[in-house]
């Protein structure tokens, strides 16, 4: 870790240092609010482990992803911080925040893919984005497609593929740069019961090879499918923290 990058431990109560040693993520008393007094997220105190699944579920407008946002550094906190393997990422300067969003990939509801492109083409674009070779790229795409259950689709375009096969390519993207995080926020809000059983179990796959998953949802269903822990949001706060995979509004 860059020494400039090392937060200051010892201005943290002892209680949230030791969160911060032992989480992968921490967020800290975090608060964030529109003009005038819109208020998203209202101190929230949230740990999530290496390795760990973690659902994040709760009704339109509960602030799922406004958390998602700020751990992508895509909004700021009011007031709090949110920390990344003990940095704090809304400290970091561009630099150093385009690498420490190489270690997060995202999937969205609407896919984000590249239309003129390939399956293998979004994912190779994805590796060369990041400076990776031909000889990697040649390796690790037709691997991630088949691990993504799209192997026969390795040269369609998205137009020619269903909703569910387009998030399985969103998922491939996310995970070809080997991210130690995924965030997949919403991704089964557009697609049918099969579709989003089959996103679900890809999303299980990749965590249990390592991977940390977070997923925001508000589907009651596949959340008990998962049957990982859940974090339940409520008006911009943690009203349940459950580890049994539990849905409860």
């Amino acid at each position: 870790m860059q020494p400039e990058l090392f937060i200051k431990l010892n201005l943290l109560p002892s209680l949230n240092l030791l969160y911060l040693l032992i989480a992968m993520i921490y967020f800290n008393n975090v608060c964030k609010v529109y003009p005038p007094e819109n208020v998203c997220l209202d101190c929230i105190n949230l740990t999530v482990s290496a390795g760990e699944f973690v659902s994040v579920v709760g009704h339109s407008g509960a602030g799922k992803t406004t958390l998602v946002k700020m751990l992508l550094a895509e909004e700021k906190p009011s007031s709090g911080n949110v920390y990344f393997q003990s940095v704090d990422i809304h400290s970091l300067n561009s630099g150093d925040l385009t690498k420490f969003r190489r270690q997060i990939g995202t999937v969205f509801q609407d896919f984000k893919l590249l239309p003129n492109k390939t399956a293998y083409e979004n994912l190779a674009f994805a590796m060369e984005a990041v400076g990776k070779t031909d000889e990697e790229i040649i390796g690790d795409v037709p691997h991630v497609l088949e691990l993504v259950n799209l192997s026969n689709k390795i040269h369609h375009f998205p137009h020619q593929m269903s909703g569910g096969e387009k998030q399985r390519l969103a998922i491939g993207r996310a995970i070809i740069n080997q991210p130690k995080v995924v965030v997949a926020d919403e991704p089964t809000g557009n697609l049918d019961p099969i579709s989003a059983h089959d996103i679900v179990q890809i999303l299980k796959r990749i965590n249990d090879l390592g991977t940390t998953v977070i997923l925001t949802t508000h589907n009651k269903g596949i959340v008990e499918s998962i049957g990982k822990r859940v974090v339940t949001i409520d008006k911009g706060r943690i009203v349940r923290d459950d580890k049994d995979g539990k849905y409860v509004i």
